[in-house]
């Protein structure tokens, strides 16, 4: 099986964990704007449309917080393919994704082919 260069490997592999690093600060600072973390929160006996401004902030930031831990178990993932040598092919038809969609995508886990095949289904 053909392998990509170590080299271009590595810098993806610093770039992800440098993205991670940046998603889990990320979920930190969403996790302290979140109302429900305010530890007052319970004793406070806001008024109903307070409450409910509270529900709805809340609803928001579990949202956002729900994609940005999807986007670091995508880094995770890739960051395993790395290092078991699978990074870069498509886990469809196991041939080698391409760099530039790589460069762009770099969790991507299929080619450009099998997604277009994917999305058509």
């Amino acid at each position: 099986m053909q392998s990509f260069p170590s080299e271009i490997v590595n810098d993806i592999r610093v770039h992800l964990e440098e993205e991670k690093r940046t998603l889990v600060h990320r979920i930190d600072e969403l996790s302290k704007q979140d109302p429900f973390t305010d530890p007052d929160r319970g004793i406070d006996n806001a008024a109903s449309d307070t409450e409910a401004n509270e529900e709805s902030s809340h609803d928001r930031f579990s949202a956002m917080v729900d994609e940005v831990k999807a986007k670091v178990s995508a880094i995770d993932d890739a960051l395993l393919r790395i290092g078991d040598g699978t990074y870069g092919y498509c886990t469809s038809c196991h041939e080698m994704i391409d760099t530039d969609r790589l460069g762009i995508l770099p969790m991507a886990t299929l080619c450009k082919s099998c997604e277009d095949t994917k999305k058509k289904k």
